[in-house]
């Protein structure tokens, strides 16, 4: 009786610690490797300064292509880009032309 009653006199003392140790690493750990935690919050920074590269990329692309596009509108028209363009959609060629093909990246 007397070790029963040690055990329990003890466990008083002791339980409220060991589970307030639990619950402190429960948090830590979700803290640290969580759905919202600090390893997760770094690697979406990470792919966010990626989206923000391929994003500046893609606009410069587009503004290109945009001033490409000014060229052939009928206001502001460029013979030579228009002639570029008909030959490569037609598959024609001057017979005067020397014609280099690259491969395309």
């Amino acid at each position: 009786m007397s070790v029963a009653w040690e055990i329990r006199s003890r466990a008083r003392f002791i339980l409220p610690r060991v589970l307030a140790v639990c619950t402190v690493f429960y948090f830590a750990y979700h803290a640290v490797e969580g759905d919202r935690g600090f390893l997760t919050w770094l690697r979406l920074k990470q792919e966010l300064g990626q989206v923000k590269d391929t994003q500046s990329h893609l606009h410069a692309q587009r503004d290109e292509m945009q001033a490409r596009v000014s060229l052939l509108r009928p206001d502001n028209l460029d013979r030579d880009l228009l002639g570029e363009r008909a030959r490569d959609v037609l598959n024609y060629g001057h017979e005067s032309e020397v014609i280099v093909i690259t491969p395309k990246r």
